[in-house]
């Protein structure tokens, strides 16, 4: 008798010791957030004629002709261009140079005591390899916008993790083509220090409600393999996560956003813009992308902000990545406001 009372007081021991969840039913574990702070950012000098604006390619090679054309319509925005030393260099069939190169153009934007602002020409693949290439300390030594979006999501992360503001832009790949579309105007308007207000029409997978955060985030497939790491800008609190895609499909989409979750960056969001999601599959039976992930979203009880023109579509409105904004959702639409230094004016998105 006295084996068996042993037995059971070492069994009770156990279950209390491990808890009583089943397996299948375990129960989401919230990280603990009171050692986690809201980004501080500041923010870089707006641009002025004269200013030096360096022009570089930290991911896949761009034809020098697209750069070129970019070149001349900086100088046709009053601005001096310089690209570059390694810009034109192939590697491995795809990148702009080697890994060595790439970070050497970078660290030379970066450090140049006269570049007011960088522009990348292009993203693609490869700015995961640059991640422990330079010291946090190296983005914030001397504040200037950098400009990109796709691949160069890694870059504005560790951007935002050092402590400086940037922007989720147009590169040379497309300003090359015309340079007077909105997309292009309202990025040199952005960078000369004419700040949107953006009004954007209703949208079917919207969640209702109004929020306060730092803006971070960008490609999803570029910054979800990089949490943990130095250009991870959802460490921090009260975030207001931006989240766009090109040609992925819905289960990989899918595969990104509870990463996102089992991680903990859903708990430490205040509320979502999503951008749009070009070309993606639609193996499942959602409607949308967005209302797959609205399912993921409504438990967290946050307002969601859908359809922004932010992305690989045609129209890539500028973002200004580690401001503070307001979200405001509404049955009639939405507003995306950002809470930086600038003239502010009214962007209605339904006319671009």
């Amino acid at each position: 008798m006295t084996n068996i009372l042993n037995l059971r007081m070492i069994i009770t021991i156990l279950i209390i010791s491990f808890g009583t969840t089943t397996y299948g039913q375990a129960e989401r574990q919230v990280p603990p957030s009171e050692h986690r702070t809201a980004l501080q950012c500041v923010q870089p000098s707006f641009l002025k004629k004269g200013d030096k604006v360096a022009l570089i390619s930290p991911a896949y090679f761009t034809p020098m002709e697209n750069v070129t054309k970019t070149a001349s319509l900086l100088r046709s925005w009053g601005l001096e261009p310089i690209i570059g030393p390694n810009v034109g260099k192939v590697s491995a069939g795809k990148y702009a140079g080697t890994d060595a190169e790439r970070v050497s153009d970078l660290r030379w934007a970066l450090h140049h005591p006269e570049v007011k602002a960088i522009i990348c020409n292009r993203g693609g693949y490869g700015t995961i390899h640059l991640i422990d290439s330079l010291a946090l300390q190296e983005w914030s030594l001397s504040p200037k916008w950098l400009v990109g979006f796709s691949d160069i999501t890694t870059l504005l992360g560790l951007l935002n993790r050092s402590g400086v503001m940037g922007i989720h832009g147009t590169m040379s790949s497309l300003m090359a083509k015309d340079g007077t579309d909105a997309t292009t105007t309202l990025m040199r308007d952005l960078l000369m220090g004419q700040v949107p207000c953006y009004e954007l029409p209703a949208h079917p997978a919207n969640i209702i409600g109004r929020a306060s955060g730092v803006l971070v985030g960008g490609n999803i497939c570029t910054f979800a393999p990089n949490l943990g790491s130095n250009a991870d800008a959802t460490q921090a609190s009260d975030l207001i996560l931006f989240i766009e895609e090109v040609e992925e499909s819905m289960h990989n989409l899918d595969r990104q956003l509870n990463i996102l979750k089992m991680n903990g960056v859903l708990d430490r969001c205040k509320g979502i813009v999503l951008g749009e999601f070009t070309g993606c599959g639609k193996e499942f039976t959602y409607e949308s992308v967005e209302q797959m992930f609205r399912e993921y979203f409504l438990p967290y009880g946050f307002p969601v902000l859908c359809g922004f023109p932010g992305g690989h579509g045609d129209v890539n409105l500028p973002l200004v990545m580690g401001a503070p904004v307001t979200i405001d959702v509404r049955n009639d639409g939405a507003t995306l406001e950002f809470h930086i230094n600038g003239q502010q004016h009214k962007v209605n998105t339904a006319d671009n």
